[in-house]
């Protein structure tokens, strides 16, 4: 069974799951989420399902209390398969096929978010071996939390006290697309290589609020600018993605890579200090991916 425990020194909790290390690491034989897979018996477009080796379960609500050292992981840990076909990406699925993936991001965030032990949900994928993702077939996450995790609660803590940011700020030069109500643009201070933020001008807070244009606008900025991805160095390009609803909807694309045939690596100055460091500037990745 899954627990979180709590870290004393960094007044944080942390996920333990031992179970997770038996889960299949790339498989060589049949494919489990292709048609006819463990995962998928029968024909579907796009599909989701609990995941065999969760961080988080279902169960009654725990009392996240520090003083009790560690509790129950409750929650909800499902894996979310955008297609069909084992080679095809989200990229490759275009516009009409991701607004499928959009719609079932939107209805499983809602329905997890409507049980009473979750308090987040965060949508996510590992897009490639140098990502972390396991298998090929063109699959994402999502984890239901019992909180609200340390990142997406700094998020919403600063825009309570500054105002939000996404709404305030002129990508300028940044810009990489724009158009049906969302932008797509490297952040100034961007953490990572040719890294992005997707969100919607207007201030909408979650995915299972956006209207039809809303969705559709979503799902063309995500195939536009994970197609420049896969340009950029002529070659299928891993990322990590993930989405923070709650003040201003936005996607983060965390690229591993910051050059054809080398990899980020976040060192331990990084990890230690917890600021990151680029060595692609902004303005740079911007233009490299408006070329692509």
């Amino acid at each position: 069974m899954s627990e979180l425990r709590f870290d004393a020194l960094a007044g944080e909790w942390v996920g333990i799951a031992g179970s997770r290390q038996d889960r299949p690491n790339r498989p060589a034989a049949a494919c489990p989420f292709c048609v006819g897979g463990i995962e998928a018996p029968e024909p579907y477009e796009v599909k989701a399902f609990p995941n065999r080796w969760p961080m988080f379960a279902p169960g009654d609500p725990v009392e996240l209390d520090p003083a009790l050292g560690s509790v129950p992981a409750r929650g909800a840990s499902e894996v979310v398969l955008y297609a069909p076909q084992h080679d095809a990406s989200l990229a490759s699925l275009g516009p009409e096929g991701i607004r499928r993936v959009v719609d079932l991001w939107a209805e499983r965030s809602a329905a997890l978010l409507a049980r009473p032990e979750v308090e987040y949900v965060l949508v996510f994928e590992n897009r490639g071996a140098d990502a972390g993702a396991t298998i090929a077939h063109p699959h994402g996450q999502i984890y239901a939390f019992p909180f609200v995790p340390p990142v997406p609660a700094r998020e919403a803590e600063v825009a309570t006290r500054a105002g939000c940011a996404l709404c305030g700020e002129d990508p300028g030069d940044r810009l990489v697309f724009a158009g049906g109500g969302w932008r797509s643009y490297v952040p100034y201070a961007s953490a990572y290589p040719y890294g992005l933020l997707v969100a919607p001008t207007a201030h909408l807070p979650t995915l299972s609020g956006l209207d039809e244009p809303a969705r559709d606008g979503l799902a063309a900025a995500l195939a536009d600018v994970l197609s420049r991805y896969d340009r950029l160095f002529g070659a299928p390009f891993p990322y990590m993605l993930w989405i923070h609803p709650g003040t201003h909807l936005h996607v983060h694309l965390a690229p591993p890579r910051r050059g054809a045939a080398t990899l980020r690596y976040v060192a331990a100055g990084e990890v230690g200090s917890g600021t990151l460091m680029n060595p692609i500037v902004p303005e740079d990745a911007a233009q490299a991916l408006r070329d692509a």
